[in-house]
């Protein structure tokens, strides 16, 4: 499992005073009042960060790290990734998982059928879709229902779905 969790992506610089635009990739853009550090992935290396302020405009977060007081302190930070601890992560209501610990999972049916590997997760209005990767079909996209989803086992790396009728 990864120890490391995004949380969201610098989109652009706000203003000139060093603050920064913020994608969330959390289900939750309010826990960015909760957060004090982040760590910043470069690419090249990965810099801990103090967060000053926090605002929200529209879908964004705007935040001001301490230390950068200057548009051109975060110019070169465009489109890197922020990521925290998994230790400070939101605690997980039941049947809830992190998107990365689910990725590349082997998935089976009921009936105890290879049926390929979750490929990706995406989110939705009314519940999260997951695309399965079938070697012999292609995609397949099952909704995150119970009515599909009999058990996801994030330990074992193993899905178990229900394909209704009409889904493949």
């Amino acid at each position: 499992m990864e120890e490391l969790l995004q949380v969201g992506v610098i989109t652009q610089t706000h203003g000139i005073r060093g603050e920064v635009k913020v994608f969330p990739t959390t289900d939750d853009a309010a826990r960015f009042r909760d957060l004090k550090h982040v760590l910043l992935d470069t690419g090249k290396e990965t810099l801990p960060l103090e967060i000053e302020n926090v605002k929200f405009f529209k879908q964004f977060v705007i935040l001001k790290f301490k230390g950068f007081d200057n548009i051109n302190d975060v110019e070169g930070y465009k489109r890197c990734p922020l990521l925290i601890e998994r230790s400070e992560a939101v605690p997980l209501e039941e049947d809830e998982y992190f998107i990365t610990d689910m990725i590349g999972m082997q998935v089976s049916t009921d009936s105890g059928e290879d049926f390929g590997v979750l490929k990706d997760v995406l989110t939705t209005g009314a519940n999260d879709v997951y695309v399965i990767d079938r070697p012999s079909e292609g995609e397949v996209l099952i909704p995150a229902i119970k009515e599909c989803i009999l058990d996801v086992d994030i330990p074992g790396r193993k899905m178990t779905v229900h394909v209704m009728k009409g889904l493949v």
